[in-house]
């Protein structure tokens, strides 16, 4: 299958791949976290803590969703805000973040540059407890309002005042442990997502609901199966794209390394809001995008596929029956020995998303890799944080054009790990 060389330029940021490293239209990693995305006309602003750069707000820019270009950063000299969010009370742009777990206001005339201090640190109600985690939300009416995530196990909502200040809170959930707040409208109902407190640990994830902003909340209920840990993700931001033939609900998580550092990823994904019973569910997809002009949701339709029954098998690997496996066969019994060879893998010559198709029963036993015809060996999960948390992890790798490419698949680790390959598919579209 021939592509000229402007399909390959977009393959790249083609697709929304949860887990997987996303990077910007500069080839540099986006870094962006605990963050959220406001739309202005038809360009987005994806605003965040960058951890390789002392994690200050730093801001990228989209008109689809998926190439994202870096802004004008830093914003601001100042250092250790964490979870930036965006508002536009008035005139005026403003970035609320936590500083000294209290809440840091930045201003400019401009969306994407020139933010300066706006006043001094804010320590928020009741009882002078500080706060850790934020949260925006804009209502119908256009009024902006900062959620907060206090020590004492209260999530809080405050209006932001029209002079851009931290005004009177509206209401509170007292319900438990909980913290990174997020929330969206869908029919009239208010839907907060919050996340346990484990750390940089993810967790079930859980929403509650209301009839009224300064109702009582319902719930909670989860929004994922619960032993997914969200999809290995903690909530920051919900994003509502209100497109010609449907509105479509992104959730916004952060996929974190072990110390919320610079390697983390991000976990994006539509969710599905059932009015009768206010249930929301993380609709998953390996890959998937969204058309933001008419809000439809897309995933590949074109992938060439390669089983590994029949690939090439060194080592102690076999092939046995997996009821859970396309063709209900798959290489088990891979350890640190083994190695499952793809040869003749079809390419379209540059980066290219292929979706590597295995389960891991103990992921704390060892983790698999790739080696790419005579490339060094890669670690999956250095790639993508779902390598090991789901059955489809798609991880981008350098292809050259033609049959000719070589794909191995192995593990490091105890032999324990129980790491079943079923096969992969090489994305074309």
């Amino acid at each position: 299958m021939a592509v000229g060389a402007p399909h390959l330029v977009l393959a790249a940021n083609s697709w929304i791949v949860p887990g997987a490293a996303w990077m910007s239209t500069s080839n540099t990693k986006i870094d962006a976290h605990g963050g959220m995305v406001l739309q202005r006309g038809d360009t987005f602003y994806w605003i965040g803590q960058a951890a390789s750069h002392s994690v200050q707000p730093y801001m990228y820019t989209s008109t689809n969703l998926l190439d994202w270009a870096p802004a004008k950063n830093p914003q601001n000299s100042i250092q250790w805000m964490w979870r930036p969010k965006l508002a536009k009370p008035n005139g005026s742009f403003w970035i609320y973040g936590q500083v000294d777990r209290n809440v840091q206001a930045l201003k400019s005339t401009t969306i994407n540059d020139n933010y300066a201090l706006a006043g001094s640190k804010v320590t928020l109600p009741p009882n002078a407890y500080t706060y850790s985690d934020t949260g925006m939300f804009q209502d119908d009416d256009g009024t902006w309002y900062l959620l907060t995530s206090a020590d004492h196990n209260n999530v809080q909502i405050n209006r932001i005042n029209s002079d851009g200040s931290i005004g009177s809170r509206v209401n509170v959930l007292a319900k438990g442990a909980y913290e990174a707040p997020g929330m969206f409208k869908a029919d009239g109902i208010y839907y907060l997502i919050v996340s346990g407190k484990t750390g940089w640990r993810s967790n079930p994830n859980s929403v509650f609901w209301a009839s009224s902003l300064t109702g009582s909340w319902n719930g909670p209920a989860g929004i994922a199966p619960e032993a997914e840990k969200t999809y290995n993700s903690q909530n920051t931001f919900e994003l509502t794209v209100k497109g010609s033939s449907r509105t479509t609900y992104v959730y916004m998580g952060d996929s974190w390394d072990s110390k919320g550092g610079e390697s983390s990823n991000y976990v994006w994904l539509p969710m599905v809001v059932d009015k009768g019973s206010k249930k929301v569910t993380l609709e998953y997809h390996a890959q998937w995008k969204l058309d933001v002009k008419t809000g439809e949701v897309s995933t590949p339709k074109l992938k060439r596929r390669f089983e590994a029954e029949h690939a090439e098998i060194v080592g102690r690997a076999a092939v046995a029956d997996c009821e859970t496996c396309l063709s209900k066969r798959g290489v088990h019994q891979i350890t640190s020995d083994s190695a499952i060879t793809f040869r003749n893998v079809t390419g379209l010559g540059g980066r290219q998303w292929v979706q590597f198709h295995y389960q891991v029963a103990n992921r704390a036993a060892g983790e698999a890799h790739v080696f790419v015809n005579d490339e060094p060996a890669v670690n999956i999960s250095a790639l993508n944080h779902r390598a090991g948390y789901h059955g489809v992890v798609p991880i981008e790798l350098e292809l050259r054009e033609g049959d000719v490419n070589t794909i191995t698949f192995g593990m490091s680790g105890r032999d324990d790990a129980g790491i079943v390959l079923d096969g992969i598919e090489v994305i074309e579209d």
